[in-house]
Formats: structure tokens, C-alpha cells, sequence
């Protein structure tokens, strides 16, 4: 809860909305209720999530959020969600907290799987995902409930046997 003003401050960026299916949150109180369910889902077994805010790490500052959905399941997936504040995009920082993320997936819970989605029109994060060595497997037509509007999505994936160099 320490970083609860910081991360709701994140959420009502508009530009880290644009994308985002939750919405600008209408009070500091939505995102409150929020961090609770994430900070209870700890204490189930097996954990439904993972969220960790993304700190600089030369002056603690938080830019971001990030998580992992484990499908604690025989599939062996798990899928990844990111969110940097404007100001620091473009220094390479989603492209190391995905790649964190899919060697958290691969190493800590032996998946065969990781997966992400990503809006269509999200140039950014689709740019990350395959730099990262994700493959776009599928279009989801008007699946993503944004402000209003139905929009497709892509869906990426990493196997545990692709190639990878981090």
C-alpha cells in the first residue's frame, strides 16, 4: 500500500490508458481496492498473480507496473502485462522488464509457455514483444473493451525450447 499513491498517479496517465482495458480509475480509492486483491492473491496457493511496481534503480523511483498470470494449470502457461510512465519510454526499460518476465515464467515456475496480448494499434509494445523473441500467433477480433470501443488484439507467445539470448 506504500506505493499506492504512485501507482494510481501511473493509471491516470492518459497515455498509459490508451491501451488500457481497466480504465482511468474515478478515485485513488478504485486503485486502493485494487493493490488489496493483488496483495491478498499472495496469500493463495496457487497464486493467481504476480504484480510488482517497476523502480529505477539508482533512485527508487517507480515508473511502472508490471505482472505475471501463472495458469497453475497442466498447460504450463503464464501470461505477462507491462506499463511504463511516458517519460521513460523509449530507454529499453519494457524491453527488460518483458524479457524479467518471460525468464520469471520459463525459470521460476518451468513453463512451457508465455504468452501476451497486445492491442492493435499498440506499436510499442507489439516493437517489444518481438524483439523479445515473442511470435504474433493470433488476431482476437473487437476482444478488448477500451473507452467505449471494441478493438482486435494480437496475441504473442514464447515457447520454453525458442531461441532466446537473455
Amino acid at each position: 500500500m506504500k506505493d499506492l499513491e504512485d501507482l494510481y498517479n501511473l493509471y491516470c496517465l492518459p497515455e498509459v490508458d490508451e491501451f488500457n482495458i481497466m480504465g482511468i480509475p474515478e478515485s485513488i480509492e478504485v486503485t486502493r481496492k485494487q493493490i488489496k486483491q493483488y496483495l491478498e492473491s499472495k496469500n493463495t496457493s496457487p497464486r493467481p498473480s504476480f504484480i510488482w511496481a517497476i523502480r529505477l534503480l539508482n533512485c527508487n523511483e517507480i515508473i511502472g507496473e508490471a505482472g505475471f498470470f501463472p495458469s497453475n494449470d497442466k498447460f504450463k502457461l503464464g501470461e505477462i502485462f507491462y506499463k511504463l510512465n511516458p517519460k521513460y519510454w523509449g530507454n529499453g526499460y519494457a524491453t527488460e522488464i518483458a524479457q524479467s518476465l518471460v525468464n520469471f515464467g520459463f525459470n521460476e515456475f518451468k513453463l512451457h509457455k508465455v504468452e501476451a496480448g497486445v492491442a492493435t494499434p499498440n506499436h510499442a509494445s507489439i516493437k517489444v514483444l518481438e524483439k523479445i523473441g515473442m511470435t504474433r500467433e493470433g488476431l482476437r477480433l473487437k476482444i478488448l473493451p477500451i473507452r467505449g470501443k471494441w478493438v482486435d488484439n494480437y496475441h504473442y507467445a514464447i515457447v520454453e525450447d525458442d531461441p532466446r539470448e537473455y
